[in-house]
């Protein structure tokens, strides 16, 4: 299979299609306006999402065609660039989307993993190679809960131009090398598509951002991150290579980790914005937000790092 094709197929549709949409974004107002807990100082497009979603659908139906996987990312996908499309145009009026229509959401794009097939389903001894069969409603609930929790970590990182797209690129090109040394043919291919068309959106999206990915894209991320990993690292994993999984996505795993434990014990509401990210803090001693993405890839390639050398140190 040719993954160098696929990844520059799905890096031309998006680098493509971003100043499209950027010049629609533009004429119809559909941007993102600086408030007190925004960064940017200007008006910046919003439809990134929306790009990102055309370039990864439209490259994984070109080179797998119609499969099980194809179809859930692309139909979870779907309901979750439309929420985030709302979301972020309610944003652009200087208003706030409703919570719980988009946690509805989110939770229905989460059990469409799990309802195609595609769920968390055991664990391997790797002494005698047996599978410990996880019970089905133990199956669905941890997938459900591990897509809804990628959903919303991605979308909490994206707050510094270039942060989301730049961790998502190293997060799937781990999840990549993990699939082929699995020889998960497919899953190598979503997540090398995965990786061309975030790098083309980092074109246009690290700083200074001349377009953000808004709610839409950074939830279609993690959903399809999400869903790599349950089909992919987490297939016939060991207590120990679940580790892996874990590890690509460690930073915005670590990150909502620390900002749900600190909102807790404040008393915030753990849905409420505010500058308790990883990034915030960093800009606030004195990084700019250049160095901070530089500082926050680091981290997250060493996440990555750690996961690629127990993957291999296992399997040798």
């Amino acid at each position: 299979m040719n993954y160098l094709l696929a990844a520059v197929v799905a890096f031309g549709i998006v680098y493509i299609a971003v100043p499209v949409l950027r010049a629609i974004a533009l004429q119809t107002g559909f941007v993102d306006r600086p408030s007190s807990r925004k960064i940017h100082t200007v008006p910046i497009p919003l439809l990134g999402g929306g790009a990102i979603y055309i370039g990864i659908v439209a490259s994984f139906f070109l080179f797998q065609g119609i499969t099980n996987l194809s179809i859930t990312v692309a139909v979870g996908g779907l309901l979750l660039v439309t929420i985030g499309l709302i979301d972020d145009r309610a944003k652009t009026k200087g208003k706030e989307f409703p919570v719980w229509p988009r946690v509805i959401v989110y939770a229905a794009a989460s059990f469409i993993p799990a309802a195609t097939g595609i769920r968390i389903s055991g664990v391997t001894d790797p002494g005698p190679g047996l599978m410990f069969i996880f019970p089905e409603w133990v199956s669905v609930s941890a997938t459900v809960v591990w897509v809804f929790a990628l959903i919303n970590m991605i979308n909490f990182i994206d707050g510094v131009d270039g942060l989301a797209s730049g961790v998502a690129t190293l997060s799937s090109s781990t999840l990549f090398i993990t699939a082929l040394v699995k020889g998960q043919l497919e899953i190598a291919l979503l997540a090398v598509i995965l990786v061309g068309s975030c790098i083309a959106f980092l074109v246009y999206n690290f700083y200074p951002a001349r377009i953000f990915m808004g709610d839409a894209g950074a939830t279609f991320l993690g959903y399809t991150l999400a869903v790599i990993a349950v089909e992919g690292a987490f297939k016939s994993a060991t207590l120990v290579t679940m580790a892996v999984p874990l590890l690509a996505l460690g930073l915005p795993i670590m990150d909502t980790v620390i900002v749900m434990t600190r909102r807790l014990i404040s008393g915030r509401g753990l849905h409420r914005a505010d500058k308790l990210h990883a990034h915030h803090l960093l800009m606030r001693w004195g990084l700019n937000q250049v160095q901070t993405v530089s500082f926050l890839y680091l981290i997250a390639a060493l996440f990555s790092l750690l996961s690629i050398v127990i993957l291999f140190v296992v399997r040798n």
